[in-house]
């Protein structure tokens, strides 16, 4: 549900080691950064461990920030099977956890994002970040990439939603 013509987005760049975030707001003058972070999870802790780890820092984020809805990084197939099974155990985590707070979660593959937010779907990681800091007006650009990806993806979900509503 959007306020005063402003909806909250959190973008999630789903992962066991890193989680990256961050939190737009999309109002009527364009999109404004909120927060934006990184979720860190111990590689000493076993696999289950971390991904309560990730749960509960979700949960704090989803609980201060009240995102109207979440756009998560979907899986793309990578040559490294354990790695994309790691990934998809996170964001799993991470459906569940949105799912449990009651919030409508939306996926964006990679060439999606890339190619909303740079015109190209093969862009490279500096290309992102240079235009998500553009895009958003910082006055620094959001590292590592993890977390400029998060916002890319909240990015996508803004401009994706703002095509809806001119369709409407």
């Amino acid at each position: 549900m959007c306020y005063n013509n402003t909806m909250i987005i959190m973008g999630l760049d789903p992962g066991t080691a890193r989680v990256g975030w961050g939190v737009i707001a999309e109002t009527p003058a364009g999109p404004k950064a909120i927060a934006y972070g990184m979720i860190v999870t111990k590689k000493e802790k076993p696999d289950d461990e971390r991904l309560v780890d990730i749960h509960q820092a979700t949960t704090r984020l989803l609980t201060k920030y009240k995102p109207d809805n979440v756009a998560i990084e979907s899986l793309f197939f990578a040559t490294n099977a354990t790695t994309a099974m790691s990934v998809g155990q996170a964001r799993g985590v991470l459906l569940l956890t949105c799912s449990l707070k009651k919030i409508t979660t939306f996926s964006y593959s990679p060439l999606e994002v890339k190619r909303c937010i740079t015109g190209d779907g093969k862009a490279d990681k500096k290309q992102v970040q240079y235009m998500v800091t553009r895009q958003l007006h910082l006055t620094k650009t959001p590292e590592p990439d993890d977390v400029a990806d998060a916002l890319a993806i909240a990015l996508t979900h803004a401009f994706s939603y703002r095509m809806k509503q001119k369709l409407v």
